[in-house]
């Protein structure tokens, strides 16, 4: 076990030349990184101590609400204690993601969120009451999907290259449908529009489902969704898929490119689902919920409820989670400046 004196005899060791100075300075971290792992240790073992509560901040049945219950029950089975989904409904999801926010600290209140966590602040003149870089501690990415570029399967368009050379040759008279305005996928939508140096014109409609069914039925040339809600019509093959907004291409989906493979290096569009804690939980009792969560999204039985909803399972560290949300939140609002969008 690293001591205080290993320490100290760290800090008193010789410097030689070069060479004996970088020694010097491995052996120092190399001391460092050992002390940190032995007060992590030393840490007490967090138990919840009574209900946990995981807060939704969307309406009961949707995504967020049947990744939180698949969550729930066996995040109680693991804990001993039961795990309660609260739906605290509005603004987008500003009431519900602000009320974790406010939560006391003590690792019983969590937030099952959607990508709005991180494009909200992008959306609202009057900005969130909450801040998602200060006011959280990450646990978990917990699953996530790709949004998806549709068009019906009889379409003339292809490609994605074939759909950006005929809205160059049209400017605007190309129309997209999307589940609603100021959203994760019209912003994503509007981040590819505007690399591709395209307009076409926006089709809000009040949800996924009646976007995929505009361009199912000839309403608008193309549509941009989260993957579950057209996922049974391109099993189906009524709708075809241009291109996916993923980093890798999806699993279930091999033979159809990214977005990025489609001449956008770097882009990614995606719709996740996370966990948070307010922050100042305890680290003790975020190492143990990530830890569990982690177990959870391994069963097989949730990789396969998952995958039906059309996500797949990712259990990412805190910190991977918190590089995410710091990288994402400049990004959307960069995106949302530029084309002006606002959801209030």
């Amino acid at each position: 076990m690293t001591t205080a004196h290993d320490f100290q005899a760290a800090r008193r060791m010789p410097t030689r030349g070069v060479a004996h100075g970088i020694n010097r300075r491995h052996a120092l971290s190399a001391t460092l990184a050992a002390l940190s792992a032995g007060l992590v240790r030393a840490q007490p073992a967090w138990s919840a101590r009574g209900p946990v509560r995981i807060v939704v901040p969307f309406a009961a049945g949707g995504t967020s609400d049947i990744v939180a219950r698949i969550v729930a029950v066996r995040l109680a089975e693991a804990l001993g204690q039961p795990v309660i989904v609260d739906n605290r409904v509005g603004a987008g999801g500003n009431i519900g993601i602000a009320a974790v926010a406010r939560a006391a600290p003590d690792g019983r209140t969590l937030l099952l969120v959607s990508s709005a966590f991180v494009t909200n602040p992008a959306l609202f003149a009057d900005k969130p009451p909450y801040d998602p870089l200060r006011q959280f501690a990450p646990v978990s990415l917990a699953v996530s999907s790709p949004e998806v570029i549709v068009v019906p399967a009889t379409s003339p368009f292809t490609s994605l290259p074939v759909l950006i050379a005929s809205a160059k040759r049209r400017p605007g008279a190309l129309t997209y449908s999307t589940p609603g305005k100021g959203n994760s996928v019209h912003l994503g939508g509007e981040l590819l529009w505007q690399r591709a140096g395209i307009e076409l014109l926006h089709v809000p409609y009040n949800g996924a489902a009646p976007a995929v069914q505009a361009v199912l039925g000839g309403q608008v040339d193309c549509a941009l969704t989260a993957l579950p809600a057209a996922k049974a019509h391109i099993a189906a093959g009524t709708l075809r898929v241009l291109a996916v907004g993923s980093r890798a291409r999806w699993t279930d989906l091999p033979q159809v490119p990214t977005v990025a493979e489609s001449g956008f290096a770097g882009y990614r569009s995606e719709t996740m689902q996370a966990l948070f804690a307010p922050a100042g939980t305890p680290i003790a009792a975020i190492e143990r919920l990530h830890t569990e969560v982690r177990r959870i999204l391994a069963l097989d039985d949730v990789r396969r409820q998952t995958r039906e909803l059309g996500f797949e399972t990712v259990a990412s560290l805190p910190a991977d989670l918190a590089a995410r949300v710091a990288e994402d939140v400049p990004r959307w609002t960069a995106v949302a400046a530029r084309a002006r969008i606002r959801a209030d």
